[in-house]
């Protein structure tokens, strides 16, 4: 029974798992968010809004209070234009702000670790992140004010209710219906929603200490990767190669060699992609923990 369910439990991993082509041949997999967990995310981005929206009130309530402010003083006014703002603000720049950021993620999907990502593997663009939130609109706050109506007793405000109702189900049931497990917005921008990278890095690949000095026992060339050679990949970049390493695919490997030499700038000798690969990966694994030792974390190419 135990091994039934670690096998449920495996086949069910791997459905979530998808694997893209970079643009330098690298292919990177990545494990799609639950539907459970984004969920839980946007819940908890709701709450950490709606205590952030108390604070802001009882701030601007006990300034106007002590300021003695009646109704019509221009200075209540004032606050009050400032507490819309912050009401407007608060459904619109939170999503934005944190999914522009590095990690391209809210407080909320962190805290369940995921991130936004674009699908074809490339750079999550602001434009992405704008047209995805600005279909949650659509997808979430107008049928729910749509649905508020049906508290009304008014009979044609009870069926647009409703007609609100249908909608908002019609969207939140929409990620059901694709494998992907895209709603409306990830569809629309070309993104989609997965779990973020773990904080350590996986175990390093065996690759001998002849790769350790970055020496090529075919061509005698020792391979020493600089600052700026090694600052253009990161911890995702490091995985995939580790990946095309251990399986020691011949076409694989000179692909992804060709591909890393044409972004650093660099040639290696036909025949010897795989010292070049090893010495490459073991020289970004070294910068990449020791940036992890300090506090500097390279998620990917990206950061």
């Amino acid at each position: 029974m135990v091994r039934k369910a670690q096998r449920a439990g495996y086949r069910a991993d791997t459905r979530r798992v998808r694997t893209v082509i970079t643009p330098e041949g690298v292919p990177l997999a990545f494990t799609l968010g639950a539907r459970g967990a984004r969920a839980l995310a946007f819940g908890l981005d709701l709450m950490m809004i709606g205590a952030m929206l108390v604070g802001v009130s009882l701030a601007l309530f006990y300034m106007a209070r002590a300021a003695g402010m009646s109704v019509d003083n221009p200075a209540s006014q004032a606050l009050v234009v400032v507490w819309i703002i912050v009401m407007f603000a608060s459904r619109h720049v939170w999503f934005l702000l944190f999914e522009l950021g590095p990690r391209g993620a809210t407080p909320g999907k962190r805290v369940l670790g995921l991130r936004v990502a674009a699908r074809d593997g490339g750079r999550l663009t602001s434009e992405a992140v704008v047209a995805r939130n600005i279909l949650r609109e659509i997808e979430i706050t107008l049928p729910m004010m749509f649905l508020g109506d049906a508290l009304r007793q008014d009979a044609d405000a009870g069926l647009m209710g409703w007609a609100g109702a249908g909608w908002f189900l019609l969207f939140v049931c929409f990620p059901f219906f694709n494998r992907d497990a895209l709603r409306t917005g990830d569809l629309v921008a070309g993104t989609w929603v997965v779990e973020a990278s773990r904080h350590k890095l996986e175990a390093a690949l065996s690759t001998g200490e002849a790769a350790r000095q970055g020496h090529s026992a075919l061509t005698q060339t020792t391979y020493r990767f600089g600052e700026a050679e090694l600052a253009v990949y990161g911890e995702l970049e490091l995985q995939a190669l580790e990946r095309v390493l251990r399986e020691d695919r011949a076409e694989a490997l000179a692909q992804v060699a060709d591909a890393i030499c044409t972004k650093i700038g660099w040639t290696s000798g036909r025949g010897d992609e795989r010292a070049f690969l090893e010495a490459y990966y073991t020289q970004l694994r070294a910068r990449l923990e020791g940036g992890m030792r300090l506090g500097q974390r390279k998620a990917d190419k990206y950061s």
